[in-house]
């Protein structure tokens, strides 16, 4: 896999990249008449997108609340020193309401963003990850309700974009 983090996209690369962010079920047949190319050629520059890196994987998007996932929060963790952060960072790989695990600049070294089914669950979930080698402290703020959230990450970056300056 390619890690450079400067690939350029081609316009049909971005149109397919687009496209799949979107509806990642749309078939090479469907793509094809999107962004007028055969099946074959949609096909090949998938196959390169995947290999590049840019095109990580598939996947569908679950509603929390549909499967009894009430709760969203962030934890701030203050992890003491940077030995302990791969024991740390591991951990939140085998939790699986740990959803994004990021270190951080600020006062805390890490932002957690965590999906339960209860406060009393979030309560077990932070008396947990307190008793963790090497955590001092948390601090969580409780979602109460979500405005924005995406995966889109081609519309940052797109010509189009009033970020990109």
């Amino acid at each position: 896999m390619n890690q450079n983090k400067n690939i350029q996209l081609s316009e049909t690369d971005r149109q397919l990249c687009c496209l799949l962010e979107e509806n990642a079920r749309l078939s090479l047949t469907e793509l094809a008449d999107q962004v007028g190319l055969s099946v074959t050629a949609v096909g090949e520059h998938i196959r390169k997108l995947e290999r590049n890196g840019i095109i990580t994987g598939y996947h569908a998007r679950i509603s929390p609340s549909a499967i009894g996932l009430d709760v969203t929060a962030f934890v701030f963790v203050w992890v003491e020193g940077s030995a302990n952060f791969p024991s740390f960072i591991e951990r939140c790989r085998n939790v699986p309401a740990i959803l994004e695990c990021h270190a951080i600049t600020g006062d805390a070294s890490h932002l957690l963003k965590v999906r339960v089914a209860s406060t009393a669950a979030l309560e077990y979930l932070l008396s947990t990850i307190q008793r963790w080698r090497g955590v001092q402290r948390t601090q969580t703020s409780i979602v109460l309700s979500t405005q924005l959230e995406t995966t889109r990450l081609l519309d940052i970056v797109s010509p189009k974009s009033s970020l990109k300056q």
